[in-house]
C-alpha cells in the first residue's frame, strides 16, 4: 500500500476539479489554454487539501520511529521527541516513503505560485483583449501587466538594495526564498481571514434558512426582480453594441484593409444579428470612391472587446433567467404539495429534460413528497447545527492555537490524543474533516462573491474566461496560507508549538519563518483572531446593510425596498407561469388533434392525391380541345379568391388615385384619370 493512497487521491482530485470546471466553464466555446490553466490551478489547490492529511500521518509515524530508535542521550540532540510507547510503531496504511513528499510539495507549491503571480494575470489580460491577432493580444497583455509586474519588481529591488547596503543583514539565497514565501503567505492570510469569517457564519445560516420554504420562495422572488433588471440592461447594451457593429460593417466595405477585422467581430455576434446585417449589406463597392471617415484599428479592437463582453453577459442572463424560473416553479410546487392529502408530489410543469429511468423508478412521487415536504427540512436543520458546531470550534481554535501550555486548541487536542495511540485512521479523518471544512468556508465564498460584472462565477457553463482565471489566482493564493493555518491549529507547525520536533514535509519547503520574527511571532499568531469580529459582523449582516445603504439592493426582511422587489418578482413569476401554461395547453391541443384526426387527415390527403392524378390524366387526354370554355370560369374563380383576401376597409377613390385592385392594375386598362396605371421602378425595389 506504500504510495497507493497518494496515487489514488491524485486521480480522484483530478476528476473532482474537472467536474467543477465543467459545471462553471464551457469546454466547447472557451479557449483551450484558458481551460487548461484554470484546471491546473484548481487541481493543484484541491490536491494540497487532500494530500496534507497523509503528510501529517506520515510525519507522526516518522516521529514515533525516531523516538523508538533513539537512545536517551540522542533524545537531547537535534530532535526532542515524545516519550516512546512501549508498543511498536505501526506503519500507517497510507504511508509515503521518505523523499517523495518534499519533492511533491516543492513541485506543487512553486507551480501554483508561478500560475498565480505570472501566468494567470497575463492570460487574464490576453482573454479580455480585443485584438485580432495573437501578437496584438500579447502586446496588449504585456502593456496591461507592466504596472502590475513593475510594482513587485520595484519593491523587491528596493529590498535587495537595502540588504546589500546594510552590513547587519547577511542573507543567503534560502533566506531570500523564505522571505518571498512569507510575503506571499502574508497577503494570502490577510484575504483568507476575510473570506473565512464570512463563510463560518453564512454556510450554517444558509442551510438553516434552506429548511424555511417561505424564506427561500421570497428570496427567489427577490432574485427574479433583480435578474430581470439585469437581463433588460444586458439586452439594451447588446442592442447598442450591435447598432455600432452595423454602422461599422456598412462603412467598411469588402475591399477595405480592415474588413477582416470587421468579419471577426461579426462572427462573435449572435446568429440573428449576423443574418440581419448580412441582408442589409450592399454589393461590392470601392471604398476609395466615397470620402467617408473610417474607424481606426484601435477603435475596432475596443469594439471587439465590447462585443465579446456584451454577448457573454446577454447569454448568461438568459440562461440564469430560465434556471431561476425553474427554481421558482419548483418552490411553489413544494408549497402547494405540503398540504396534499394523497402524499404524492405533483409538478405543475413536466421536466423539459428526459429523466433517468433508474432515478424515476426509485424516486417515485410518493418518495419525492416525503423527502421534499417532510424529511428535507429536518435534514437541513440537523446539518446546519453540525456546521455551526464546527464553526464554533474553528473560531475558538483560531483564538487559542498559540497557547501550548495548556493546549487550548480543540483540533490540537484531538490530534495529540490520537497520536498517543497511533490511530492513523482517526488522525487522517480528523485532519481531513478539519481542512475540508476550512476549504469549504473559503472556497464557497470565492464562488459566491461578485465584483459587479467583472468577476462572477456562474454555473451551467456561463462563467467567462476572465472570471475562471481570476478564481484560479485566488485559489492559488489562498490555499498555502490556509494549510499553514491548519497546521498551526493542530500544533503540527514547529513555529506554533515551539518544539524542535520533526516538521512535516509541507512546512519544510516553506523554510523557517524565524528570519522574519515579527511575522512568525506576531502577524501569523494574532491576525487570525480578527475572525471573531468578522463573524459577528456577518451574523448581524453589517456588510449587507452597508451595501443596501449605498444603493445595492440586498435581501433584507425588514426593508421596504426588499418588499417591493419581492412583489415585483412574484408578478414576474406569475406572468411567466401563465405564458408557459398557455404554451403547454396549445401543445396538448395540437397533440390531441393529431392523435384524434391524424388518420383521417392521412386518408384525406391520399384521396386528394388520387383526385389530382385523375385530373392530370384527364388534362393530358384532352390537351387538343379548345380551352376558351374553361378560361373565363377559371379567371372568375381566381378573381373571387383575390377579392376575399383583400382588406375590407373603405377606400376613397378619385380621378388621381391609384386603383389598388390587382386585377385592374395588372390589365393596364385606361382609367378615368387619363393615364395608364403602372408600377414605378423605384417601388419595385423598395424592399430589396
Amino acid at each position: 500500500m506504500s504510495g497507493a493512497a497518494l496515487g489514488l487521491e491524485i486521480v480522484l482530485v483530478f476528476f473532482l476539479a474537472l467536474f467543477l470546471l465543467h459545471r462553471y466553464g464551457d469546454f466547447k466555446k472557451q479557449h483551450r489554454l484558458v481551460i487548461i490553466a484554470t484546471l491546473l490551478a484548481w487541481y493543484l489547490c484541491f490536491l494540497i487539501v487532500f494530500i496534507l492529511p497523509l503528510d501529517v500521518s506520515t510525519t507522526i509515524y516518522n516521529r514515533c520511529k525516531l523516538a523508538v530508535n533513539s537512545s536517551p542521550a540522542e533524545s537531547n540532540g537535534s530532535y526532542v521527541t515524545l516519550a516512546p510507547s512501549k508498543q511498536k510503531c505501526f506503519k500507517p496504511w497510507s504511508y509515503i516513503p521518505n523523499g517523495i513528499m518534499p519533492i511533491f510539495w516543492r513541485v506543487v507549491y512553486w507551480t501554483s505560485q508561478f500560475l498565480t503571480w505570472i501566468l494567470l494575470p497575463f492570460m487574464q489580460s490576453y482573454a479580455r483583449s480585443g485584438g485580432f491577432s495573437i501578437t496584438g493580444k500579447i502586446k496588449t497583455a504585456l502593456i496591461e501587466n507592466a504596472i502590475y509586474y513593475g510594482t513587485y519588481l520595484l519593491i523587491f529591488g528596493a529590498f535587495l538594495i537595502y540588504v546589500a547596503v546594510n552590513p547587519d543583514f547577511n542573507l543567503q539565497w534560502n533566506q531570500l526564498q523564505t522571505i518571498g514565501i512569507a510575503a506571499a503567505n502574508t497577503w494570502g492570510l490577510f484575504l483568507l481571514v476575510l473570506l473565512l469569517g464570512y463563510g463560518l457564519v453564512e454556510i450554517p445560516r444558509s442551510h438553516w434558512n434552506g429548511a424555511k420554504r417561505g424564506y427561500l420562495l421570497m428570496k427567489t422572488y427577490f432574485k427574479a426582480a433583480k435578474l430581470m433588471t439585469e437581463k433588460a440592461d444586458a439586452e439594451e447594451n447588446l442592442e447598442d453594441i450591435m447598432e455600432e457593429v452595423r454602422k461599422v460593417s456598412e462603412s467598411i466595405k469588402y475591399n477595405h484593409p480592415l474588413r477582416k477585422c470587421v468579419d471577426t467581430i461579426l462572427k462573435k455576434c449572435p446568429t440573428e444579428y449576423q443574418e440581419r446585417m448580412g441582408r442589409n449589406m450592399d454589393d461590392y463597392e470601392d471604398f476609395d470612391e466615397r470620402q467617408n471617415s473610417y474607424p481606426s484599428e484601435k477603435s475596432l479592437v475596443k469594439l471587439h472587446k465590447q462585443v465579446i463582453y456584451s454577448v457573454q453577459r446577454h447569454r448568461r442572463t438568459q440562461v440564469q433567467w430560465q434556471i431561476l424560473l425553474e427554481q421558482a416553479f419548483y418552490l411553489e410546487d413544494v408549497a402547494k404539495n405540503e398540504t396534499s392529502a394523497t402524499r404524492q408530489f405533483v409538478h405543475t410543469f413536466h421536466s423539459q429534460e428526459p429523466e433517468n429511468k433508474i432515478i424515476q423508478y426509485f424516486y417515485t412521487p410518493t418518495v419525492e413528497w416525503y423527502w421534499e415536504c417532510l424529511l428535507r427540512p429536518w435534514f437541513y436543520r440537523v446539518l446546519a447545527v453540525v456546521l455551526a458546531t464546527f464553526s464554533v470550534i474553528v473560531v475558538w481554535s483560531e483564538c487559542t492555537f498559540f497557547s501550548t501550555e495548556p493546549v487550548l486548541s480543540l483540533f490540537a487536542v484531538f490530534i495529540q490524543l490520537a497520536e498517543k495511540t497511533y490511530n492513523y485512521i482517526y488522525i487522517e479523518m480528523a485532519c481531513f474533516l478539519t481542512i475540508f471544512f476550512l476549504s469549504i468556508c473559503v472556497y464557497s465564498t470565492v464562488f459566491r462573491i461578485r465584483v459587479f460584472n467583472y468577476y462572477y462565477l456562474a454555473s451551467h457553463h456561463q462563467t467567462d474566461a476572465y472570471s475562471l482565471l481570476f478564481s484560479g489566482m485566488l485559489f492559488c493564493r489562498l490555499t498555502p496560507p490556509m494549510c499553514l493555518n491548519f497546521l498551526g491549529l493542530t500544533h503540527m507547525d514547529a513555529t506554533i508549538s515551539h518544539k524542535n520536533t520533526q516538521p512535516t514535509a509541507y512546512t519544510s519547503i516553506m523554510g523557517s519563518m524565524k528570519v522574519l520574527s515579527f511575522i512568525a511571532d506576531g502577524f501569523y499568531i494574532y491576525y487570525p483572531m480578527l475572525v471573531v469580529i468578522l463573524c459577528i459582523a456577518t451574523y448581524f449582516s453589517l456588510g449587507t446593510r452597508c451595501l443596501n445603504l449605498l444603493g445595492f439592493q440586498q435581501f433584507m426582511g425588514d426593508s421596504e425596498m426588499t418588499s417591493d422587489l419581492i412583489d415585483e418578482g412574484k408578478e414576474l413569476i406569475r406572468r411567466e407561469k401563465r405564458k408557459r401554461q398557455r404554451q403547454e395547453e396549445g401543445e396538448n391541443r395540437r397533440r390531441e388533434w393529431k392523435e384524434r384526426y391524424g388518420n383521417r387527415d392521412d386518408s384525406t390527403r391520399n384521396r386528394a392525391l388520387h383526385t389530382d392524378q385523375k385530373e392530370s390524366s384527364f388534362t393530358e387526354t384532352n390537351a387538343n380541345r379548345p380551352l376558351s370554355k374553361y378560361t373565363r370560369s377559371n379567371g372568375r374563380t381566381e378573381r373571387d379568391r383575390i377579392e376575399l383576401l383583400q382588406d375590407a376597409e373603405p377606400l376613397d377613390f378619385n380621378a388621381d388615385s391609384v386603383n389598388d385592385d390587382p386585377l385592374e392594375s395588372d390589365s393596364g386598362r385606361y382609367q378615368p384619370g387619363g393615364r395608364y396605371l403602372s408600377m414605378s421602378r423605384s417601388k419595385i425595389f423598395d424592399d430589396v
